[in-house]
């Protein structure tokens, strides 16, 4: 059928997307991601402080903006920076699992890395 036309399956999938899910597909949502890996300047956090078995401290590969504090504990949070951080997907998982502590992410959060050289020297 035409694709204009709304059809009954995807009335339904509509319908049945939480509302997490419906934010995460959300024009805000994709917005904010840009908008915080550009102020981690693109490199997962955890892998600048060369903690938890980092490999790549420049690590720029696999990222994800994360919710430090999850949606579903605190969903008026979703959008906030300071509950934003970048990740690569071993740092995301380790966040997940809560093998990185919050307090740690939520203090990184606050703080933006800046480019400096004198900062990104081994």
């Amino acid at each position: 059928h035409d694709s204009k036309y709304i059809c009954k399956p995807q009335v339904l999938m509509q319908k049945n997307k939480t509302k997490t899910q419906k934010f995460r597909s959300s024009y805000a949502w994709l917005t904010k991601q840009r908008s915080i890996r550009e102020r981690d300047l693109n490199l997962c956090r955890i892998c600048l402080l060369n903690l938890y078995d980092t490999v790549n401290r420049f690590n720029y590969n696999n990222l994800s903006v994360h919710h430090i504090i999850p949606l579903i504990n605190d969903y008026s949070k979703r959008l906030d920076d300071d509950n934003l951080i970048t990740l690569c997907r071993h740092h995301h998982e380790l966040a997940e699992a809560g093998i990185i502590p919050k307090s740690l992410l939520l203090e990184e959060a606050k703080h933006p890395p800046t480019f400096d050289e004198k900062n990104f020297k081994d």
